[in-house]
């Protein structure tokens, strides 16, 4: 099993894989084309609420990733999603895309550990 994370700003756009966009909202400044995408899963990525409560604060972060877990097992479409990277993980690099500045303290992390469980 293979999941890559990459910050989409910083993307090596030739990575092989199962390229996937895990952000609510596309990320400014980038185009659809130039990403190579295959497929953008929105239903994954954190609330609006719990994002904006977060605010990529490291401080936050432990409490953060048990609440955006609760919400990802909570919400049958989210769950069926994770299933569905975990079963393409089972067979190919995944590569999780993200917009966030800080690489160790976002939800691509806590999809990335959830993946590979």
């Amino acid at each position: 099993m293979s999941v890559v994370l990459r910050r989409i700003y910083e993307e090596d756009k030739i990575l092989g894989g199962h390229r996937v966009l895990i952000d609510r909202v596309w990320p400014r400044g980038i185009s659809k084309e130039e990403v190579h995408l295959d497929e953008w899963i929105k239903e994954i990525a954190p609330s609006s609420s719990l994002r904006k409560w977060f605010d990529h604060d490291p401080d936050k972060f432990e409490s953060f990733k048990e609440s955006y877990q609760r919400e990802l097992n909570e919400n049958s479409e989210a769950s069926h999603k994770l299933n569905e990277l975990k079963e393409i993980a089972s067979d190919n690099r995944v590569v999780l895309l993200f917009g966030a500045k800080d690489k160790e303290h976002n939800h691509a992390v806590v999809l990335k550990e959830m993946i590979e469980k």
